[in-house]
């Protein structure tokens, strides 16, 4: 009955319309409670044989944490641009900044059966090909290819960490811009779990899509 109640947060009313939003899943909670926030919705929308991205921020209020509810069937090339735009609103301003105030997706544990989020505060998104460094690519498919290799998902904090290098290495991720965005949040939650982890992997602030 919990979880079914935390489905229902899913759904969003405007002008009286009922309209829903399919979060993306995962097994595992990286944050399970979000204090002041405003919410703010990405819809899946068709037109003719056309994919749109439309979003609500009706609610949004700058000095809050901001949740991004972001239907998992859109692809990265309509939801990053819109993200983008609003973490530069953000950035951007002065009177009402709150330093503390943070950026989340959120996802549905399966596992605990619960709302979770995963923070993206200090991704700076780049809509185009990494000039260097260790590149960590997530194609349409949802396949891993480092440096052009293709590896498990649960072989890759290995493979990196073989990896030889005479610097200190710089690992660069970049996602298909055709992949889902149900997809790369599924990658972002792992990456999260990475950081946490033992692992000597650490990502640059930057991710690229393309």
């Amino acid at each position: 009955m919990k979880y079914l109640t935390l489905i229902v947060l899913f759904i969003f009313f405007s002008c009286g319309k009922k309209e829903d939003i399919l979060l993306p899943k995962s097994n595992t909670t990286i944050v399970k409670n979000v204090e002041d926030h405003s919410p703010i919705y990405i819809f899946f929308r068709t037109k003719e044989k056309d994919t749109l991205a439309e979003v609500n921020r009706k609610n949004e209020i700058i000095s809050t944490n901001w949740i991004f509810n972001i239907d998992k069937r859109l692809p990265l090339r309509l939801v990053i641009p819109e993200v983008m735009k609003l973490q530069n609103k953000k950035r951007e301003e002065k009177a009402h900044k709150n330093e503390k105030a943070k950026n989340y997706y959120s996802y549905a544990d399966t596992i605990g059966k619960n709302l979770a989020f995963v923070t993206f505060t200090n991704v700076f998104y780049k809509l185009e090909k990494p000039k260097s460094g260790i590149v960590v690519f997530v194609n349409k498919n949802n396949e891993i290819l480092a440096n052009n290799v293709t590896v498990k998902k649960d072989e890759l904090q290995e493979y990196l960490n073989r990896l030889p290098s005479k610097v200190p290495k710089k690992y660069v991720l970049c996602f298909d811009k055709e992949l889902s965005y149900g997809g790369y949040l599924q990658y972002e939650i792992f990456i999260q779990e990475l950081k946490l982890s033992a692992s000597k992997i650490n990502f640059e602030n930057q991710e690229f899509i393309y």
